[in-house]
């Protein structure tokens, strides 16, 4: 709360990050508005787990865990099956 930088997170996929989402387990979701993908980081903000690529213009992300999907909004609503 006081403003202390944690970490910092850089990948060339990521291009114009935009939109995050942090689940109740420390999953952490970004979207690259740019690079057309939707990456997954480790909750240290430290490496990529995962990335979908392919989402025209995402800017906001939402992961449900309970029923297994990503929602991204772009100019729609695009609805994903987590893997």
């Amino acid at each position: 709360m006081d403003g202390t930088l944690i970490s910092t997170f850089t990948d060339p996929k990521l291009q114009c990050p935009w939109g995050v989402h942090v689940t109740q387990a420390g999953q952490v979701f970004v979207c690259g508005h740019t690079s057309h993908t939707v990456i997954q980081v480790d909750h240290e903000g430290k490496k990529k787990l995962a990335e979908i690529d392919g989402v025209k213009y995402p800017i906001s992300v939402w992961v449900n865990t309970n029923i297994e999907q990503i929602i991204v909004g772009t100019d729609e609503i695009v609805v994903l099956e987590l893997q």
